[in-house]
């Protein structure tokens, strides 16, 4: 983040690590922007796939985060692809599903433009190099290597009706943000992809029926704002393993930070496991 910074010519003293998942955010103290850097470097193609998608959203009007401008992104810094954002000043509430839903629908609705070159979905991108890096039991590597390839075969199978358009690939509530003008907006761009809005829909159906996350009220209010419920699809079950899968193997990354990452990690592990049905996840 240091080294970054002084390249872009930015002050760094003060700066502020606000969350570590998938990339290290840091809120610099010196100017209202957000430090984002990724793992490795095999993350800069979906990094400048960030950076263009929030360009072309910026200039439809969509309500998105937006990189900073002036600045050539992304940056590749000690083998670390960095971005630089603009601060989004939260206002006093959080999104709720419907803006969710609404959203989503509007950004399903937008075409593409020429020259905008994005990647099809890929669930399982990540997964071998999270599995050959993650530090948790051979047992736990044995299970999931033999789920991974039982996922791959069911997506195999799976037939869409939908046609294909820009999809965010990580849609959950957690990436809408309310600023202080209590303007919805959306954020991570990360997973942003050309492929079937189904999705972007399964992140909160499986939160809804399997994690239980959501109230029926909830969950209904997204489900009329977008105007479908994917549990009525066929394929539900099969993107619902997919989903589970992924959520257990990001967790996976940071088991060594804490014992409470650790503690939800081994939670989601032993649900995979059971395979019951039932899950006592907690959002993370």
């Amino acid at each position: 983040m240091v080294a970054a910074c002084r390249a872009a010519g930015l002050d760094d003293r003060g700066a502020e690590l606000i969350r570590l998942g998938e990339n290290a955010l840091f809120r610099l103290a010196s100017v209202p922007v957000i430090v984002r850097v990724a793992r490795g470097e095999e993350w800069l193609p979906k990094a400048r796939t960030e950076v263009a998608v929030s360009q072309w959203l910026a200039g439809e009007g969509f309500p998105a985060a937006r990189i900073v401008e002036d600045l050539e992104q992304p940056l590749l810094i000690a083998g670390h692809p960095v971005t630089f954002w603009h601060l989004i000043v939260e206002g006093d509430r959080k999104a709720k599903y419907g803006e969710l839903g609404g959203i989503l629908r509007e950004l399903h609705s937008l075409t593409l433009p020429d020259g905008l070159v994005l990647p099809s979905y890929d669930p399982f991108d990540k997964q071998a190099l999270r599995l050959d890096r993650a530090v948790i039991p051979d047992d736990d590597k044995v299970f999931l290597r033999k789920r991974w390839r039982e996922l791959q075969d069911k997506y195999a199978e799976l037939r869409f009706e939908t046609p294909k358009g820009p999809v965010h690939g990580d849609a959950h509530v957690q990436n809408l943000m309310v600023d202080d003008q209590d303007r919805v907006i959306l954020i991570d761009f990360e997973m942003f992809c050309y492929d079937h809005p189904e999705w972007d829909l399964m992140v909160t159906a499986v939160e809804h029926y399997s994690l239980g996350w959501q109230t029926d009220e909830q969950y209904a209010d997204f489900v009329a704002a977008y105007g479908r419920d994917l549990y009525d699809w066929p394929g539900y079950e099969t993107l619902r393993g997919i989903q589970e899968f992924g959520m257990t193997t990001w967790l996976m990354q940071n088991v060594q930070e804490d014992e409470e990452t650790a503690a939800e990690y081994r939670r989601r592990i032993a649900g995979l496991r059971d395979d019951d049905g039932s899950r006592d996840w907690r959002p993370w």
